[in-house]
């Protein structure tokens, strides 16, 4: 899932000249124009026509008028059925989830407990006891070790369209039961903001989703998902897919994409995590780590002579859990769904290079709107630079993809060397506004003329993010592919 933040109060913004003159520091227009090393892409060997088009797609995302706010309700109601029905297992492990860290504290303490009251004699005893017994001890480990491999060998799936091999220990008809109960809270959740199936925001999100499942209908569960569209009026730079097909798109999206291509690989990215099961896939892993926790943590309150080392040692355990296991895993899961959506776009004749675009005016986009910037490893998504390098060396495949399925020629112009020309036209003209202003001020001061308040050179809306897809394409180019 894309997740760029929507608002956040911050004490400072940095302005724009800076984060510009980071953007370039950190990058150069001959690197986006030769991506470094191959990497293979799996396409599938059919490509599918259609009569979509997405150069007729409509492109008002922002029509005049009153946007409604959105409302996010405290509670999400899941709507009854008319039998019963179990719980689906991924929502009862979410249940307990909760419990198992308690019960092992509990535990893990009443182990302590009991052992602290012991005298010597009996401690004594017990040593020996397990030291006479450690045969069937080791035999009774390594059985359950055995059961546990077999457990996870009888569970290891080979993924749609990349072929990797990964566990997953839910079925795939728990996750869709999970799935529908999710839609339906947040169907509650943003039953205000949705906008009508006939707004063109709505039509033109419809028409790259129907253009994208068209083109890969080759893919068995593209065509067996049914996918609905929703777009929600709200400013969150969001959008995601529910593994049942449900897309919800806000507005703030589509406020931040400069054209249609960038909306196809967004969309592709989406659709790309429900095709693949990375919600399954990642619940299963969060699973068996839960568990192995739940060892360690008895482990850890049962050796630990005061509650607060053990609380300390719980502390690290979860970072360790965090920071070694769930956060990698999450930052690879987004990198395939990237390789996945840019495939998905190239097949529905999109313009693959669009997708490094995205990537870079959401890492402007970031600056300008003060959030702090964190270490990769500390994340669960790649750095917008890291995503910029990955989708600049699979381009020169996902064009050759692009160029087997028959799709037309794509512009000369290329969109990454447009936007690098973009922002190195504004920052030039707000450096030569800068040393004006610089200049005025030192002539006023000689003549003793008492200056006015300083201006800021570049004036952004209050209350809502910079509309990168206007802002940055101001230069007096030829008609660029930046412009919806």
């Amino acid at each position: 899932m894309i997740r760029c933040c929507g608002p956040r109060h911050f004490h400072c913004r940095p302005s724009l000249f800076a984060s510009a003159r980071t953007y370039l520091m950190r990058t150069n227009s001959s690197f986006y124009l030769k991506p470094r090393g191959p990497v293979t892409v799996s396409p599938s060997s059919l490509c599918l026509r259609s009569g979509l088009r997405l150069d007729t797609c409509i492109t008002a995302f922002r029509p005049a008028g009153h946007r409604v706010p959105l409302i996010v309700q405290s509670t999400r109601v899941f709507h009854s059925s008319g039998r019963l029905r179990a719980l689906p297992a991924p929502l009862i492990w979410l249940v307990l989830k909760p419990l198992q860290k308690l019960m092992a504290i509990i535990l893990g303490r009443s182990i302590r407990k009991w052992w602290m009251a012991l005298p010597p004699n009996k401690k004594q005893l017990f040593r020996e006891w397990t030291w006479r017994r450690r045969w069937h001890l080791l035999g009774a480990g390594s059985g359950l070790l055995i059961f546990i491999s077999l457990l996870f060998l009888t569970h290891l799936d080979e993924s749609p369209i990349t072929g990797r091999t990964r566990l997953l220990l839910f079925s795939k008809e728990a996750f869709m039961e999970l799935a529908q109960s999710t839609a339906e809270a947040y169907m509650e959740e943003f039953k205000d903001s949705l906008i009508a199936p006939s707004d063109d925001r709505h039509q033109a999100v419809e028409l790259v989703v129907q253009t994208l499942a068209q083109r890969n209908k080759d893919i068995a569960e593209m065509s067996s998902v049914p996918w609905t569209v929703h777009v929600v009026d709200g400013p969150p730079i969001n959008a995601f897919v529910l593994p049942n097909g449900e897309i919800f798109v806000f507005t703030g999206m589509l406020d931040a994409v400069a054209d249609i291509h960038q909306l196809v690989f967004v969309l592709g990215h989406e659709m790309a995590h429900a095709l693949i099961g990375h919600a399954a896939e990642q619940a299963s892993l969060s699973h068996v780590v839960d568990l192995l926790s739940v060892i360690l943590l008895t482990a850890i309150w049962a050796i630990c002579p005061r509650d607060s080392l053990a609380l300390l040692g719980q502390w690290i355990q979860s970072k360790l859990v965090q920071f070694l296991f769930e956060r990698p895993y999450s930052r690879k899961l987004e990198a395939e769904a990237d390789q996945v959506g840019l495939q998905l776009a190239a097949k529905a004749c999109a313009d693959v290079r669009a997708g490094t675009v995205f990537w870079q005016q959401m890492e402007i986009n970031d600056q300008l709107t003060g959030q702090p910037t964190i270490p990769e490893w500390l994340s669960t998504h790649p750095s917008h630079q890291n995503r910029v390098r990955q989708l600049d060396r699979l381009v020169p495949e996902a064009l050759e993809l692009r160029a087997r399925c028959d799709c037309p020629a794509l512009p000369e112009v290329d969109p990454r060397v447009v936007f690098y020309q973009s922002v190195q036209l504004l920052l030039d003209k707000i450096e030569k506004q800068e040393m004006m202003e610089k200049k005025e001020k030192i002539e006023k001061e000689r003549a003793g003329v008492k200056l006015p308040r300083p201006q800021t050179p570049l004036v952004l809306a209050q209350g809502s993010p910079p509309q990168l897809g206007g802002v940055l394409v101001t230069s007096a180019l030829p008609q660029t592919l930046l412009s919806k």
